[in-house]
């Protein structure tokens, strides 16, 4: 299992900018996200490699009872989170962050 988890810094704004729509929409459920994500999270520290590519080197895994996807890459002990990406917003958004055409 993969001991150290980084978050670029533009995956933390995703998270904590849908964090705070999920909690201004119903109390509570912001606390839900961040739950479904650290499960998602744990799962790819525990198989890396169960995930599709995305682009190049990029995985996305789904994230359980939310839009959302996380792309990431993963080394030998860590694991790198470079997006956490609704599903209604334009690829090319994900793509451009990821530096690849898809």
């Amino acid at each position: 299992m993969m001991d150290r988890v980084i978050y670029t810094p533009e995956a933390a704004t995703d998270v904590a900018e849908s964090y705070d729509w999920y909690e201004r929409q119903e109390p509570g459920l912001g606390e839900d996200f961040l739950r479904c994500i650290a499960a998602c999270v744990l799962l790819i520290q525990r198989h890396p490699q169960i995930f599709p590519i995305a682009v190049d080197e990029f995985r996305r895994a789904l994230i359980r009872r939310f839009p959302f996807e996380i792309f990431y890459e993963a080394g030998d002990d860590t694991l790198i989170i470079y997006s956490v990406f609704h599903c209604s917003q334009d690829p090319e958004k994900w793509r451009r962050r990821l530096g690849g055409s898809g």
